[in-house]
């Protein structure tokens, strides 16, 4: 049963302003990654658990007790001041509340209750009838109270398991979401997700829209302004964090909820449509997945296929590098759960932002370094096997292969030679396998756009990752907070080479696509579809509503709208001529 959210009475509560990425509402406990607290469950106990529940109850108080007062000794020494010291007497006089103390007690007692919750419910009674106190003195001894509370708690458990993950539905606050973290959050309990470090295009945000939750990046100093077990309320569209709302602000909140929902379900009723624009011009919408479980959220969403397969993320799962015939199930469950679709696989693209190898030295930058297409080329037997597997998989099922960080010509014939190799070694062995349905490369660099019309003879697609080739176009760290003004998608330079790879592309005949962070930005998608992208591949969750304003856009206005950007000295001119568009055409989805 999901726990009842309690809510500020008074007008306390505090908002910081961060930058909304992802857009939802959500309120939930806050799980404060490095917090070690995580809010207790509830569980009824045996009468002969009843006196060992009061002696661990004991025991925490007795063992908190002796961390206070070592505190206590540390801030003496240290300071040589009394003040500071006086805060430690305060929480030892909360150890000592005789009152609180048996009411916990009788919980465990009377109601057959495990310690934890007992405590936990009592020392939260207490909070919160002092935060309705309107007294200055009284209300800061909450922050006192609460402190000891979660210490007890700690003490009641094991560290080790209380700074593992949270066990109920929360939003997760921490200060940056690194891929290793995301492979080990527990996604069906994940609210929301609140970072001090991100823009728009980094890790944090790119996850919760791919996973639809609500997110704001960019506050600094939010994991120590709330602690595991505060009330939040995450407002992805203005990119607020709320702690302790009031009971008007989340009457208000619940409100704007219900009516975005109505925007959802008018969108999730058409998600099945084939995404044809007013003037007949048809586009593929794929999605973008990480994990093999997304396959089938994605085909949910009225996805046609996936357009992106992550397979980074499947190798920081293993210990090490994962086998031929484990990756060989995965990519055949992931292909047989989005049949008849396509299911493209990049090859693994690690290094730069992504994962770092563990024999490998730190570089100084990395982004510029070895990654992507280069590891997998140096290492040709680590590429080889997770080549074997992906066509082993293809054996029955529509499988496409494409390659990131293509910068030369050469390392995408010699990805090919590799993968030619592969297919011999298969033949000679006798093992089943299949030839990939398309093989194509990624266009993240300006070398290779500018390269686009040689690299069209050499593959069947191109698909651009957005997110690199403007960083790289703009030579501006796209996570880095300094210069997040100058990361900008529509910039003139930008627009020019992705129209140079769309021609270029069309003139050999091959289809080109876009699977990067502007492939979903609805603002943006105008301009995408006047320049000529024949398949745009976005989260699973974005699906619907790309689709939806797919089919309210004219394809012959947006392609004279290109011709105009193409033409613009600055971001914010395009990006007005695309508003003129999108909110004529979509503005309930746009605003």
């Amino acid at each position: 049963m999901e726990k009842e959210i309690i809510f500020n009475s008074s007008n306390s509560e505090r908002r910081f302003q961060g930058v909304g990425v992802s857009q939802g509402i959500a309120i939930a406990h806050a799980y404060v990654r490095g917090d070690v607290f995580i809010e207790p469950d509830k569980y009824s106990i045996d009468s002969s658990q009843k006196n060992e529940e009061i002696q661990r109850l004991k025991n925490a108080l007795d063992e908190t007790k002796k961390q206070i007062q070592n505190l206590k000794e540390q801030v003496r020494l240290a300071s040589g001041a009394n003040k500071e010291e006086a805060i430690f007497d305060a929480h030892l006089l909360v150890l000592e509340d005789h009152e609180v103390l048996d009411k916990v007690k009788n919980i465990i007692l009377n109601d057959g209750l495990n310690v934890e919750y007992a405590f936990y419910d009592i020392m939260g009674r207490y909070i919160r009838e002092l935060k309705k106190i309107n007294d200055r003195y009284l209300r800061e001894r909450v922050v006192d109270i609460e402190d000891v509370m979660k210490r007890v708690l700690v003490n009641l458990s094991s560290v080790e398991k209380a700074e593992q993950s949270a066990t109920h539905d929360h939003i997760l606050v921490i200060k940056e979401l690194t891929p290793s973290d995301t492979a080990q959050i527990d996604h069906s309990l994940v609210k929301g997700f609140a970072t001090e470090i991100g823009s728009y295009t980094s890790h944090a945000a790119i996850i919760a829209r791919s996973l639809g939750l609500p997110a704001v990046v960019g506050i600094r100093g939010l994991s120590h302004q709330l602690h595991t077990g505060n009330t939040i309320l995450i407002d992805g569209y203005e990119g607020l964090v709320i702690l302790d709302p009031s009971a008007e602000t989340l009457s208000n909140y619940k409100h704007l909820k219900k009516e975005k929902n109505k925007v959802v379900q008018k969108l999730q009723e058409a998600r099945f449509e084939d995404p044809v624009t007013k003037d007949g011009r048809s586009i593929t919408l794929s999605a973008n997945i990480e994990f093999a479980y997304e396959a089938l959220h994605a085909k949910e969403n009225g996805a046609q296929g996936v357009g992106l397969f992550r397979t980074e993320f499947f190798y920081l799962n293993s210990k090490g590098l994962p086998d031929e015939d484990t990756q060989e199930q995965i990519y055949s469950k992931v292909s047989d759960n989005l049949a008849p679709d396509t299911l493209i696989i990049r090859t693994v693209d690690i290094g730069g932002d992504k994962i770092p190898s563990e024999d490998n030295e730190i570089e100084l930058n990395p982004f510029l370094g070895w990654r992507g297409i280069r590891i997998s080329l140096d290492r040709p037997e680590m590429f080889k096997t997770q080549l074997r597997a992906i066509l082993r998989s293809a054996h029955s099922s529509s499988i496409g292969i494409m390659f990131p960080m293509i910068s030369t010509i050469y390392e995408l014939r010699y990805a090919k030679q590799l993968l030619e190799e592969v297919e011999c070694d298969l033949d000679n062995e006798g093992i089943p396998y299949g030839k990939p349905r398309e093989v194509g490369a990624m266009i993240e660099v300006p070398s290779a756009a500018l390269l686009s019309s040689q690299l069209a003879k050499e593959v069947d697609f191109f698909s651009v990752g957005t997110n690199d080739l403007v960083q790289y176009t703009l030579a501006v760290d796209r996570i880095n907070e300094n210069v997040s003004d100058l990361y900008q998608p529509a910039n003139p330079a930008v627009i020019k080479l992705l129209d140079q790879t769309v021609r270029s592309g069309h003139d050999e005949g091959i289809w080109v696509g876009v699977c990067g962070e502007m492939a979903s930005d609805l603002l943006l998608t105008p301009l995408l579809l006047g320049l000529g992208f024949d398949e745009f591949s976005v989260g699973s969750p974005q699906v619907p509503a790309v689709k939806y304003a797919l089919r309210k856009l004219n394809y012959r206005e947006c392609k004279e709208m290109a011709k105009e950007a193409i033409k613009c000295g600055d971001e914010e001119a395009v990006l007005n001529l695309c508003r003129e568009i999108a909110n004529t055409t979509y503005p309930e989805i746009i605003n």
